[in-house]
């Protein structure tokens, strides 16, 4: 297998043309995804992998035509196939071509239609789709003989597997669908504070009321920390409270639910603040806007122990491009901030910080950005609420969305 790629930089090959892992960090841009799908490192077997499906630092990953509905969660120990332990803990198997529904609170494991052929130096790491987290639809790879969910060793030779759990609505899937995504990453492309400090001098990466945040304001510790938008008046919308008896969601629809029936309307108390109850999924926002230089990825933490006794940001993945114009015309787009308290009540206050997002080289600027080049969802976003509703309360920022019914394309069978 070639390790020759065309678009890195011919500094990073050693005498033989060879790629030489040890000049090189960073995350693959669009163009490396698609020669590492034409090298084998990525492959789907009979079903082709379509242009939509590369993004600008990743790859959309498929379900295939089938889940076992699991009696709980699990890993694989060191030298033990997922399919050992899918024999001992599956309580049935179901059919995923025709669609089906995902009970609440039930974990699933789908295998994935895209398969691994990693080099040696070559990783991947794995994350929901914003869709996939604004849902409460938790998700996390996992791959024969690895302790560790949504992190490929480098080398990996084999099939992925998806552990799917939908927290606070039942959902419909279907063979084909798309719930997550894959970045390929060689060495270690984090980009360390004091360089962060730098790079936001240079081209501001967070904004505040459309003016660069000051460098002096920023919060840096390992990436850069978001705040709560919490602000207005007592009836302004500012987040989303998830209902627990909604009906059944199809994630294949786009534009076509009412948010009412699903999402609950928050309001803040005086002084811009808002109060968590335990184990209810939030769509927040933050005050912040982001903004994704060309030659960076950023990527949400999941969870942040400093920040309080709750979980934010199940979707991590930022490509390059977001929040971003060249014009100088977008000051950032503000993120949606996915979260749900632990055991007790949790206070919340306007500016609050309660996540954090971490920036990576990458290993050459994308063929296409975030936002109009890919038909981003999210470029510029006002509200958090996925793609799936197709009105929002009157008066909100962002305004309305179209309500028809769009059915979202699957797969294409190459056979």
């Amino acid at each position: 297998m070639s390790s020759d790629l065309t678009w890195e930089h011919q500094q990073t090959t050693d005498a033989s043309g060879e790629l030489d892992p040890a000049s090189v960090r960073g995350v693959f841009p669009s163009q490396g995804l698609w020669d590492a799908v034409e090298e084998g490192w990525i492959s789907s077997g009979d079903y082709r992998i379509r242009p939509e499906s590369v993004q600008p630092a990743s790859i959309d990953l498929r379900l295939a035509d089938h889940a076992w509905a699991l009696r709980c969660s699990f890993l694989p120990s060191v030298g033990t196939a997922v399919m050992d332990r899918v024999k001992d803990l599956a309580l049935d198997r179901v059919d995923l071509r025709d669609g089906a529904t995902l009970e609440r609170d039930r974990p699933y494991l789908i295998p994935l239609l895209e398969e691994l052929n990693l080099p040696q130096y070559v990783r991947a790491k794995a994350n929901p789709k914003s869709s996939t987290g604004r849902l409460d639809v938790f998700t996390r790879v996992i791959t024969d003989g690895n302790h560790r969910f949504d992190e490929i060793p480098a080398g990996y030779r084999g099939q992925l597997y998806l552990e799917v759990v939908p927290r606070s609505f039942a959902v419909r899937v279907q063979q084909g669908l798309s719930l997550n995504q894959l970045r390929l990453v060689v060495g270690d492309p984090r980009v360390g504070d004091r360089e962060l400090a730098r790079i936001h001098e240079e081209f501001p990466l967070l904004y505040i009321d459309q003016h660069a945040l000051p460098v002096g304001d920023l919060s840096i510790s390992d990436g850069l920390f978001l705040s709560v938008d919490l602000s207005g008046p007592h009836n302004r919308v500012v987040g989303y409270r998830a209902k627990r008896n909604s009906n059944r969601l199809d994630m294949t629809k786009l534009h076509h639910y009412r948010w009412r029936d699903y999402w609950e309307p928050v309001m803040p108390e005086p002084r811009g603040r808002i109060v968590l109850d335990p184990e209810v999924f939030y769509l927040l926002i933050s005050a912040e806007g982001v903004c994704v230089p060309p030659t960076y990825a950023a990527e949400m933490m999941a969870y942040d122990p400093t920040a309080g006794e709750l979980r934010t940001h199940y979707a991590g993945f930022f490509d390059p491009g977001f929040g971003y114009d060249e014009t100088g015309h977008r000051f950032g787009s503000r993120a949606a901030l996915e979260v749900r308290a632990r055991d007790v009540p949790f206070m919340v206050e306007h500016r609050q910080p309660i996540c954090k997002l971490a920036f990576e080289r990458m290993l050459a600027p994308p063929d296409r950005l975030y936002g109009a080049d890919v038909g981003s969802s999210y470029q510029g976003q006002e509200t958090m609420l996925s793609k799936h509703f197709a009105e929002q309360m009157v008066g909100e920022p962002g305004g309305p969305t179209p309500s028809d019914e769009i059915a979202a394309p699957l797969f294409d069978d190459a056979r």
